[in-house]
């Protein structure tokens, strides 16, 4: 019995150290966490997160809080246990964040990229909204391009067909709209003097071309900048846009509320999803906020995700998430989010 006794103790433990090691035997997945979120119009480490450096800017009473999501990697399968049965965390496979042709450090220098490029679509729509549309210039025209005679160097196109051309790829999708062979009518602008000139697409390789070359530009008379830290990729875009012209403007867009959203921005306005929704609602709530603004195409599942007491508005461009603003710091309900 006393042999038989010790042999049990001695399984026992053998099990109990067997299952300690597998538990600490690092998992091929992720666990998503409610991250940090940022006062647009406020301070991280010390700084303003946007600067303007010319000119006055204004003081709100409320918060714009952009949201992020947490990524804890090399899981073990204790955490991955309690990230299945948590209600704001998620498991996911880990080459849904790192790709297997990508190494964490090309990961995180993409984000890096994608960071950068929202602050400057959020600070080209932002300024567009205060009165500084994107200028679509032609920078050289082709000898015997569709153009030519036509057209002339440092014209600024502005419109197609009666169409407003807000940037140049505005531009291009009005001219491939249709068919080689299609005479337009281009307005532009040449030495502050309008005028309109018909130009007849030409086929290059199955697409419409006028023969020109153009770039864009923009005048920022407010001398903008964004400066935040170690967030990446493109989901702050929205909610920097706000910021910028909350900052600028006089009238105060928060209404004294705290305000939380995500969501893409283009050059156009349009706000596009993005991922982390479920953890992005949860961290937002934290921070107090009163209404969360989703992106169209994020609502289907920020419903499945709802958090209690933290309502939410859809919103497909800028324009859609000033007029939630507007209505819900009037004492309104904004669009809400929907499944269609």
């Amino acid at each position: 019995m006393r042999r038989r006794g010790v042999t049990v103790i001695l399984g026992a433990l053998i099990t109990a150290l067997l299952a300690i090691g597998v538990m600490a035997v690092p998992m091929p997945y992720v666990v998503l966490k409610p991250g940090p979120t940022v006062n647009t119009l406020g301070s991280d480490n010390g700084k303003e997160v946007i600067q303007v450096t010319k000119g006055q800017t204004s003081t709100s009473a409320g918060q714009l809080r952009l949201t992020t999501v947490g990524v804890q990697n090399d899981v073990e399968l204790v955490w991955a246990i309690r990230g299945w049965f948590s209600t704001d965390q998620a498991v996911v496979p880990r080459d849904v964040i790192y790709p297997p042709d990508q190494t964490e450090e090309q990961v995180e220098q993409n984000n890096k990229q994608e960071f950068q490029t929202s602050q400057s679509s959020a600070e080209t729509v932002a300024l567009r909204e205060l009165g500084h549309p994107i200028e679509t210039y032609v920078t050289l025209v082709s000898p015997d391009g569709a153009s030519a005679g036509k057209l002339a160097k440092d014209d600024i196109l502005t419109s197609v067909d009666g169409a407003p051309v807000t940037s140049p790829a505005k531009l291009t999708e009005l001219i491939q709209a249709k068919p080689a062979g299609t005479a337009l009518t281009i307005g532009y602008t040449r030495g502050g003097k309008a005028a309109t000139a018909s130009v007849t697409t030409r086929d290059d390789n199955g697409t419409p071309r006028v023969g020109v070359q153009i770039d864009k530009k923009q005048t920022d008379p407010y001398g903008i900048s964004i400066d935040l830290g170690e967030i990446g990729g493109p989901s702050a875009g929205l909610m920097f846009t706000l910021g910028i012209i909350d900052k600028i403007e006089p009238a105060d867009l928060t209404g004294g509320k705290i305000i939380a959203g995500t969501g893409t921005i283009d050059d156009e306005g349009a706000v596009g999803p993005i991922g982390g929704i479920p953890q992005k609602l949860v961290g937002a709530k934290s921070a107090g906020a009163q209404i969360f603004l989703v992106p169209k195409d994020n609502c289907a599942e920020a419903l499945r995700n709802a958090v209690p007491g933290l309502p939410m508005a859809e919103v497909a461009t800028v324009d859609d998430a000033l007029t939630a603003l507007k209505t819900f710091t009037s004492g309104g309900t904004p669009k809400p989010c929907t499944t269609t």
